[in-house]
C-alpha cells in the first residue's frame, strides 16, 4: 500500500523517539528507510543499485515520488541515475573550477613560475602592467571562456588613448599567459594568438639618436670633460663612449667586477640584458679614469653611487639631463646612441670582423654553444678592438677627425 503524508510523518516521528522503524514502501521501488531516508531501488545492467534521493522532512513524499518519476525516465532511456548523477557532480565541480581559474589567477601562475629568473626591474614592470593596465578589463574573466574580443575591446581602449606602442606591449604579454594556460591545460585555446591582425599597426621604429659625424663626436666628448656635474655622473658619462656598454650595466657596476691586474671587467648574467656574463677588455684611457675615479668613489661599492644614497646607483635620467644640459637635443644623441657611435664606425673602419664586434657589443648568439666559443675566442681581438677605439676617441677629441 503506497504511503501518505500522515504515515511518513508518524514514522518520522517514532524514529526521532528512537523507536525502529525498519523501511516502507511507496512503489516503483521508493522506500523510506528508518522513517527519513529516501531510496530507490532499482536494477541496471542486471544489477541491484540504490540511488538515495533525499531526508525528510526536507524532502517531502511528493519530492521524493518526483524524484523515482526522474530516475524511472533516465532508465527508460538506458540511463544509469546513479552515473548521470556523478557526472552532474563532476560537471559541476568543473565548472566551479573554471569560473575560479580566471586569467588573473593564471597571469599570477605564470609570473611566480616563469618569470623568476628575470631582472627585478622587469618583474615589477611587468607586474604592474598586470595590475594596472590588463586585470581592470579581463582578470576576472574564466581563462576557459576567455575570447579574442575580451581582450580587443580592453586593448582598443588604450589604442584611443594613442598608446599604440603599449597596446601591442600589452597584448605580448596576454599572448604570453595563455599560451602558458593552453601548454597547462587550463584552456584549449590561445584566445591572444592573431591579435595584432585586429589592432591598430605599431608606428615604424625611429632609430635611436646618435652623432656619426666624426668632428662632432670630437665635440661631444670635450663638452662632456668640460661639462660642470656630480663625479658620478662625470665619469659615466667619460667611460661611456669607450666602454659602449648599455646604460643599466654601466651605471650598476660594482668595484668587485673588476680585474685591475688583467684589465677586465666581468659583468655578471643578471646585470646583463641577454642573461649571458660579459666581459669587457679595458684600454689604457679606461684604466687611468677608473684609478681616478676610485679616488673620489672608491668608499662605495658602486662606482656610480647616487648622491642621496651610497648604496644606489645613479639613474639613467641623470645622465640624459647631462646631456640635455649641453644642449644636445633627443632627436641628436642619446645615451644607447654611444653603443651607436662605436657599432657604426668599427663596423664602418673595415679593419674588425663583424662577429667580433657583436661580441663587444654584447649582442646575443642564439647558439649557446657558439656564444661561448665567441667569448673565448675573441677575448684578445677584442683587447686589439677596445683599444683601438679609445685611440680613435682621443684623435676625434683632440680634432684629428
Amino acid at each position: 500500500m503506497p504511503l501518505n503524508d500522515t504515515k511518513v510523518r508518524a514514522l518520522y516521528s517514532k524514529a526521532q523517539k528512537g523507536e525502529k522503524v525498519g523501511k516502507e514502501a511507496d512503489g516503483g521501488g521508493l522506500i523510506l528507510l528508518n522513517g527519513k531516508y529516501w531510496r530507490l531501488c532499482y536494477r541496471f545492467g542486471g544489477k541491484q543499485k540504490t540511488l538515495a534521493l533525499g531526508v525528510y522532512p526536507i524532502v517531502s513524499l511528493l519530492l521524493a515520488r518526483r524524484g523515482r518519476d526522474e530516475a524511472k525516465t533516465l532508465l527508460a532511456q538506458g540511463i544509469d541515475p546513479s552515473e548521470k548523477r556523478k557526472e552532474d557532480k563532476q560537471k559541476v565541480q568543473q565548472e566551479d573550477k573554471e569560473q575560479a581559474l580566471t586569467f588573473r589567477a593564471v597571469a599570477m601562475d605564470y609570473f611566480k613560475r616563469k618569470l623568476t629568473d628575470r631582472r627585478e626591474l622587469y618583474k615589477k614592470q611587468t607586474l604592474a602592467r598586470f595590475e594596472n593596465q590588463i586585470f581592470p578589463f579581463m582578470g576576472d574573466i574564466p581563462i576557459s571562456q576567455l575570447k579574442p574580443t575580451h581582450i580587443l575591446e580592453g586593448l582598443r581602449e588604450v589604442e584611443e588613448r594613442g598608446s599604440i606602442d603599449m597596446a601591442h606591449r600589452l597584448a605580448s604579454l596576454i599572448r604570453q599567459v595563455c599560451r602558458y594556460a593552453v601548454a597547462a591545460g587550463y584552456a584549449e585555446f590561445n584566445a591572444a594568438a592573431e591579435l595584432t591582425a585586429a589592432m591598430t599597426p605599431k608606428p615604424k621604429a625611429t632609430p635611436r639618436a646618435a652623432i656619426l659625424n666624426p668632428e662632432k663626436i670630437g665635440q661631444l666628448l670635450r663638452d662632456i670633460d668640460e661639462f660642470p656635474c656630480t663625479i658620478s655622473v662625470k665619469y659615466a658619462l667619460k667611460l661611456m663612449p669607450y666602454l659602449f656598454v648599455r646604460s643599466q650595466e654601466l651605471r650598476n657596476a660594482h668595484w668587485d667586477e673588476f680585474d685591475f691586474k688583467n684589465a677586465l671587467w666581468h659583468i655578471p648574467a643578471e646585470r646583463m640584458k641577454m642573461k649571458s656574463a660579459h666581459v669587457v677588455p679595458l684600454a689604457r684611457q679606461v684604466m687611468v679614469l677608473l684609478k681616478e675615479l676610485r679616488e673620489w668613489n672608491g668608499h662605495s661599492d658602486l662606482l656610480f653611487p647616487s648622491n642621496r644614497s651610497k648604496t644606489r646607483a645613479i639613474t639613467s635620467e641623470g645622465l640624459i639631463r647631462a646631456l640635455r644640459n649641453m644642449e644636445y637635443e633627443k632627436d641628436e644623441m642619446c645615451i644607447h646612441g654611444f653603443r651607436s657611435i662605436a657599432s657604426t664606425l668599427l663596423n664602418e673602419s673595415g679593419k674588425y670582423r663583424p662577429d667580433v664586434i657583436e661580441a663587444a657589443l654584447a649582442h646575443s648568439e642564439k647558439n649557446q654553444v657558439r656564444a661561448a666559443y665567441n667569448r673565448a675566442e675573441y677575448i684578445e681581438e677584442r683587447r686589439v678592438l677596445m683599444q683601438d677605439w679609445a685611440d680613435m676617441l682621443d684623435e676625434l677629441k683632440a680634432g684629428k677627425a
